[in-house]
Order: structure tokens, then sequence, then C-alpha cells
């Protein structure tokens, strides 16, 4: 069963910083290469909501690592997936809520 995919405030956020850090300090090549990795990411997410792990930090989410760098914590609702955080990895987990 495929969900649907439902993007935080929080999340769109935590993206669009990523992304704008990312043009400033990569190619644009390498950007777009990020953003087919996290659609991939988000797309096994939706067909198998329950392949990645609980978080640790916040055991009503899931982690799905994207990249040494990066992940996506995010929450199985009834046929939806909320994206709660696209997280740098070496920010604090403490923010996690």
């Amino acid at each position: 069963m495929d969900y649907k995919i439902f993007w935080t405030e929080e999340a769109i956020q935590n993206l669009e910083e990523i992304i704008d850090y990312l043009a400033t300090k990569w190619t644009q090549r390498e950007v777009d290469n990020f953003k087919e990795k996290l659609s991939k990411q988000i797309d096994l997410i939706k067909r198998n909501p329950r392949i990645f792990p609980v978080s640790t930090f916040q055991p009503r989410l899931r982690k799905a690592v994207l990249s040494k760098q990066t992940s996506i914590f995010y929450e199985i609702g009834d046929n939806v997936i909320y994206l709660a955080y696209v997280f740098v990895n070496y920010k604090n987990t403490e923010r996690l809520k």
C-alpha cells in the first residue's frame, strides 16, 4: 500500500536550508543528485514505511539515513507519512520533539 506524503512546515524549512547551503558549496549537478537521492528515499518510505528503525531520540518517529550528513525523520499515520524533519546529522538531536 502506498502512503500519501505530508511535509511538515519544519521539514520544508529544513530542506530549504539544506538546499541553500548545498547550492553555495556544491555544483548544480551535485545538488540535483542530492534531490534525486532524497526523492528515491521518500519513495521507499512511501512504499514501505516500516523499513527504517524507530528513532532512539523520539520513539514516535522513524529515522531514514539519507547520507552520512542527512537523515529524514517521519511518523506513520493512517494512510499518510508525516515528514517531520530533514535533519543535518551533526546538529543536536535535542531539537527533535
